[in-house]
């Protein structure tokens, strides 16, 4: 039965091909973002686009009375908006670790909000959040990002028994390394940032070492997470959490198993 899902973050990567493929499957797709621009492509491919910031009340509430007018309201919610920007904990201004917190978790919360009451009044719903294997392990330079994200699983869990009563699923994407214009954009924060001073040297070096991943041919396409959001938003009875891309379960799988300190050198050598 068709559904109408809203993808957010839709203008490149996991959130357009997510939006791509829910299309395919025949269900009616809103992909939202504030670069509406950059989605003429899913637009032309019937895809319905709208303006949205995730760090803006008005916007929100904009965007979904626009969907609750035309379709009546939100069946499946992506949470997908969100960055990362890099930088030792020393140097990072607190107003863009606040930032981060807003776009990555606070903007989502509040679109989570404003869904619920459609999904709770028609007893079912599919709230799919995008975190990130970065919300179990951790890397240095990344601490506010890493923060965000394993304060989302964290959320995530809670709100997965809260709504279950009123046939509402909470799914959780783990993404691992995955080919999005994200790395460079973390790296490039890295060297703004901690560049110079105290942190320079492994600073540069880290960012370095991001910037050659994710121009090489390791990672893997967004499609791989799209996949994974698809089968989470149409599964009778989906998994609670899906881990997919490259390294994701092998990382996930040693955070497990290794003590703090062994993972600690594990992540050194990998940076």
């Amino acid at each position: 039965m068709s559904k109408t899902a809203l993808v957010t973050g839709a203008s490149s990567g996991i959130g357009e091909s997510a939006a791509l493929l829910l299309k395919q499957r025949g269900h009616t797709v809103v992909g939202a973002a504030r670069r509406v621009e950059r989605m003429k492509e899913l637009e032309e491919r019937g895809v319905e686009v709208l303006p949205l910031d995730v760090t803006n009340e008005d916007s929100m509430l904009a965007c979904v009375e626009t969907i609750t007018k035309r379709h009546g309201g939100v069946d499946i919610l992506v949470n997908n908006a969100g960055y990362g920007s890099y930088g030792a904990v020393e140097d990072v201004p607190l107003n863009e670790a606040r930032h981060q917190f807003e776009v990555n978790l606070f903007g989502l919360a509040r679109l989570t909000q404003l869904v619920l009451p459609h999904m709770r009044d028609n007893k079912f719903g599919r709230i799919i959040n995008i975190t990130s294997v970065g919300g179990k392990i951790y890397t240095p330079f990344g601490a506010w990002y890493h923060a965000t994200k394993h304060a989302l699983e964290g959320w995530s869990d809670a709100l997965r028994v809260e709504v279950q009563p009123f046939g509402i699923d909470v799914v959780i994407i783990e993404p691992g390394g995955i080919k999005t214009e994200w790395g460079g954009i973390a790296a490039e924060n890295l060297r703004k940032t901690s560049g110079s001073g105290s942190y320079a040297e492994r600073a540069n070096a880290t960012a370095d070492g991001m910037a050659k991943m994710y121009a090489g041919d390791q990672l893997s396409d967004p499609s791989v997470i799209g996949k994974a959001i698809l089968q989470a938003a149409t599964a009778r009875r989906p998994k609670t959490r899906y881990a997919a891309g490259y390294g994701a379960r092998m990382v996930l799988s040693l955070r497990w198993i290794l003590s703090d300190r062994m993972f600690d050198r594990v992540i050194k050598s990998m940076m």
